[in-house]
């Protein structure tokens, strides 16, 4: 049996165990780190989670900045250009817990649907006119036509998109709390993984015809 006393103070030491658990499934999707700077290695094998760090000795003040004011001269099939500026495209993130983006759309150009799986997303209109949509786990759509200036929220892991609708071309910067959020493009899942996934599958999913998902392949591949 167990005394009054000793009952209590295990019910103050999981009290306390909750307190200091519970702010932490809060924070940013990446630890904390436990060191200044670590400017991320490229070159060297990803680790558990993450880059080693460079050495202090070849850290330079070049290692802490980074260029988003060119713009773009090539877009992709989207109409789409983006300038990386997560741990693969600017190092300084490394361990910190953030990352952010250029994202280009030239006239009529898309994001198209998509999740980071790994990172809430805030996003700042620089140039054009965007209209930016997205999706809730009980398929409500929310969208807004933005203009320069004009911010956006993206909870972790929402379907959502960005769409140029002005008459020039579109800038938006996206921000991440974490050095590397993912994406998971909703075409790219379901049409271009390896192995396939089977016909059947999608033609029971979307109730359409093989030809229909054989189209659809074809496109694609043919980009």
């Amino acid at each position: 049996m167990y005394s009054s006393s000793s009952v209590s103070l295990f019910g103050l030491l999981c009290g306390l165990v909750v307190l200091l658990i519970l702010p932490f499934s809060s924070r940013a999707s990446d630890p904390d780190p436990l060191q200044d700077v670590c400017i991320a290695d490229l070159n060297a094998p990803i680790s558990i989670n993450g880059f080693p760090c460079k050495p202090d000795s070849e850290v330079t003040s070049d290692d802490f900045f980074t260029d988003f004011s060119k713009n773009p001269t090539t877009f992709d099939v989207f109409k789409r250009a983006v300038t990386l500026g997560d741990v693969s495209g600017f190092p300084a993130v490394n361990t910190q817990g953030v990352s952010l983006f250029r994202i280009d759309l030239d006239v009529g150009g898309i994001n198209p649907p998509h999740t980071h799986p790994r990172g809430t997303e805030a996003g700042i209109v620089t140039r054009g006119k965007v209209l930016v949509g997205l999706v809730t786990t009980n398929n409500t759509f929310f969208s807004k036509v933005l203009t320069p200036g004009m911010v956006f929220l993206i909870p972790r892991a929402l379907i959502h998109f960005q769409l140029n609708v002005g008459k020039g071309p579109a800038t938006f910067i996206p921000i991440f709390n974490t050095q590397n959020p993912g994406v998971s493009d909703s075409l790219t899942t379901l049409f271009d993984t390896t192995p396939p996934i089977p016909n059947k599958v999608l033609t029971k999913s979307f109730r359409v015809s093989n030809d229909v998902i054989n189209t659809i392949r074809a496109a694609r591949a043919s980009n």
